[in-house]
């Protein structure tokens, strides 16, 4: 390929495709899926071919194959499994798209995707970023980031921003935006390396090693007057100390529950309601598909901070489609560093 930011691509002339194959009752594990090769699936009027070059992986695919899942339906058992992608348009049969462009959207664990418009949720007219960014940073990751510090969080500078799993996809973006508006920013992440890439690389204030000692000890010695913003991405007990370490008036953007086994039956724990009263905190679920009539206005921000070199994202990329099944655990498991993708290309 000509193109700097485009890596080679083939195309095969039949269909890999990750399925699901057994319900898991908590974080999905390899045995949970199967490969399997079809046929070039065909396009009809208005649709797309579209050849995947990136697959994404992401902690959300965990609600996505769980039994009740809370805010869309489960993939089917037999089922390609749900995800997001980037792919380059092979044959289109909308006017609106040209073979040969990109696009990132609701594309599948697979080879190849027929998809409508509607499921494109970003169109990559001309890369002006390394393609697997558009599934990372300038992606579903980075504008929830954007989007959900700016909108829920609403931090000022000179505030107080406490981000959980401060190294990943998500909270690196979200300490980088924060540091930018000018608030000191507090990482927790989960190893000693994680912390020196959070302080060294994301330019946190502070990065915290969550197993080195409890996390209210942690927040209580760094710090001592409390948070403005808690950017939580895990729930459970880092919640929990989290929401006794704000400020009145604080402000917790509740953007996943990483650290929590499995929902059903539903997780005990301390009660919290005395301490959103008492404090007068706001606490916001933000999930990113509310948000998408901002989704393209984001993503224009977003790279133009990469350009501007205000913005740094890390990628940890496997190759080869046989590594998708095993990829949730191991997301769970912490073994990436930055944002989890398997070129397949």
């Amino acid at each position: 390929m000509s193109d700097p930011f485009v890596p080679d691509y083939s195309q095969p002339p039949r269909n890999r495709r990750v399925l699901l194959v057994d319900r898991p009752q908590g974080i999905p594990e390899a045995r949970h899926f199967a490969v399997d090769d079809a046929e070039l699936p065909s396009t009809g009027e208005g649709q797309l071919l579209v050849r995947n070059v990136y697959l994404s992986v992401d902690p959300a695919q965990r609600g996505w194959v769980a039994d009740g899942a809370n805010y869309a339906e489960p993939v089917a058992i037999g089922s390609v499994m749900r995800a997001l992608a980037v792919g380059v348009v092979v044959e289109s049969r909308h006017r609106d798209f040209v073979a040969g462009e990109f696009v990132y959207g609701w594309l599948g664990w697979q080879d190849y995707a027929v998809i409508t418009p509607g499921q494109v949720m970003y169109h990559i007219r001309e890369p002006s970023a390394p393609l697997s960014a558009y599934a990372g940073v300038l992606g579903m990751n980075g504008v929830t980031a954007y989007l959900g510090l700016r909108k829920l969080g609403r931090p000022e500078a000179g505030e107080t921003v406490l981000v959980s799993t401060a190294a990943g996809a998500v909270g690196s973006v979200v300490g980088q935006i924060a540091h930018n508006l000018g608030c000191r920013t507090v990482g927790l992440t989960g190893s000693d390396d994680k912390v020196a890439l959070c302080e060294n690389h994301f330019g946190y204030d502070v990065a915290l090693n969550y197993k080195a000692a409890p996390v209210a000890e942690l927040l209580a010695g760094h710090i001592p007057d409390g948070a403005d913003v808690f950017f939580d991405n895990v729930g459970g007990a880092t919640l929990d100390a989290g929401l006794r370490a704000m400020r009145v008036g604080g402000r917790i953007v509740q953007c996943g529950t990483a650290s929590i086994a499995a929902w059903n039956p539903p997780p005990q724990g301390l009660r919290n309601e005395r301490e959103v009263l008492t404090r007068r905190l706001v606490w916001s679920g933000f999930v990113i598909f509310d948000h998408m009539a901002d989704f393209a206005a984001a993503v224009g921000e977003l790279a133009a901070m990469v350009r501007q070199g205000q913005l740094r994202y890390e990628e940890d990329i496997d190759h080869g489609i046989e590594h998708a099944p095993g990829a949730i655990q191991a997301l769970y498991a912490g073994e990436n560093r930055g944002k989890k993708l398997i070129y397949i290309g």
